[in-house]
């Protein structure tokens, strides 16, 4: 499933080979369903496919059907990659390996009605609150919990190499295996959070981050003086920069080195190459790390100065960047929240204005970074416990969502805060082309999902 996640694997001859890998799995998979879960499946098939064009799926299913079907695909590959994340770590669900069998054999066999479709995409977003669960313990539990961080955002002097990506075991092993050789390790992108966890930010020469989101990384890779780790997905052509750069995991992209078993000895060699940096970039830091223990440490405080009135309303900005003109949307958003608000930010749409200077409220920074999307767990269990605090749902909090969406994982995110029954989210820059009017019809109706409109409309509908 996340090997077909967006911009994770181009190589198709690697693709291939993970796809006869699929028929050693198609007994095994048995063991995690009941006989009457996979009935109706044709024994003859190898595995299930889902990559049909959608106007075939259209064509052959209808409209409604064809887009809740995909609805529900996108939230299971997004879902696919969180439980991989933290089955690296060695965090597993029988259970949820179970979901991910009966689903895909319901999708397999097909025949599902439109409203039953409905009910199976919350169930996702269920499901995936849980894979979401696992993946925070799997971060906290190995390498702590983050903690506020002043976290470097320009290079320093010297032999460098970029990591980017999700994956904390590929930085981690990389910075065991660079210690004291005189190489600066960024990281880039999504894992930007990685600086804030103790277990990481201890090695010394883990100094700072380099760039911005993943769209961007053709002109920064370009530009960096060093090797290049690309870890899980986000790899864009590496053209100028292809004999520096090297993927690891599940990344693979054609005739670009592929690193197997976490042995970066290929990539330590290529930064030695490098002349790296021949000065220090002007000092530039953002503070990072405002997880769910940071949070819920700074809650009472928080608490009191909503009900003193010195904070009136928090906006959750944040998702999955892209490329897409229309985007500025949330950095205008940003900048115009009024000075008594807060600003809750994660995921690589906060590169839009992360590294703005927003202030604080009595100490308490109006940006609060919580992290990439892996972290999407820690931003909901603050908003539930604010409302426990406050004794009310969490829609009737003073707290509006501002998404972008881009990929997988923010499908499946979307989805949990669907089943979590959150309302009045603003969707942008514009709704995925896969939902059927129908479709979206349903949506307004039962959350009041809306496109982003203008930043002065949205703005006054939120403190309205």
């Amino acid at each position: 499933m996340f090997t077909t996640v967006t911009n994770v694997n181009f190589d198709e001859e690697n693709i291939k080979e993970v796809n006869a890998k699929l028929k050693n799995y198609t007994k095994e998979v048995k063991r995690y369903s009941s006989p009457d879960e996979l009935d109706g499946l044709d024994e003859k098939k190898e595995f299930i496919d889902l990559s049909s064009s959608i106007p075939l799926r259209v064509k052959a299913k209808g409209e409604d059907v064809a887009s809740l079907e995909e609805l529900l695909t996108y939230g299971l590959k997004g879902m696919g990659a969180y439980a991989h994340h933290a089955y690296v770590l060695g965090v597993e669900d029988d259970a949820v390996y179970g979901y991910f069998v009966r689903i895909l054999a319901k999708l397999a066999v097909g025949g599902i009605l439109a409203k039953e479709l409905i009910s199976l995409n919350l169930e996702c977003g269920k499901v995936n609150l849980k894979v979401m669960e696992l993946l925070h313990k799997a971060n906290t539990g190995t390498y702590g919990s983050p903690e506020p961080t002043k976290a470097r955002v320009t290079h320093l002097k010297g032999k460098s190499i970029l990591v980017s990506g999700h994956d904390l075991k590929d930085l981690e092993e990389l910075l065991k295996q660079t210690l004291g050789k005189g190489i600066n390790v960024y990281t880039h992108g999504e894992m930007l959070p990685a600086l804030a966890y103790p277990g990481l930010k201890k090695y010394p020469h883990l100094v700072g981050n380099y760039g911005g989101a993943w769209q961007d990384q053709n002109k920064e890779f370009k530009e960096f003086k060093g090797a290049i780790l690309m870890t899980t997905n986000c790899i864009q052509n590496p053209k100028g920069y292809e004999e520096r750069i090297f993927t690891s995991g599940l990344v693979e992209y054609p005739e670009v080195n592929h690193i197997n078993n976490r042995d970066f000895r290929q990539v330590i060699e290529k930064a030695l190459e490098i002349d790296g940096f021949d000065q220090d970039g002007e000092e530039k830091f953002i503070t990072i790390g405002f997880g769910l223990d940071a949070m819920l440490s700074v809650a009472p405080t928080v608490i009191d100065y909503v009900k003193t009135g010195k904070i009136k309303h928090f906006f959750l900005i944040g998702g999955c960047d892209g490329a897409k003109s229309g985007r500025n949307y949330y950095t205008d958003f940003a900048l115009k929240v009024p000075k008594d608000c807060v600003i809750l930010t994660l995921a690589c749409g906060k590169y839009r204005f992360n590294k703005l200077d927003f202030g604080e409220i009595e100490g308490i920074p109006r940006l609060l970074d919580m992290g990439q999307c892996n972290d999407a767990y820690s931003a909901i269990k603050v908003a539930v416990a604010l409302s426990e605090a406050f004794d009310c749902s969490v829609n009737e909090l003073p707290l509006s969502f501002i998404l972008s969406w881009y990929e997988q994982k923010a499908v499946c995110i979307l989805l949990t805060l669907l089943y979590l029954g959150i309302k009045d989210i603003k969707l942008g820059p514009s709704l995925p082309a896969f939902v059927s009017p129908n479709v979206l019809k349903v949506l307004v109706e039962n959350f009041n999902i809306a496109p982003i409109d203008t930043v002065e409309n949205d703005m006054a509908e939120c403190l309205s």
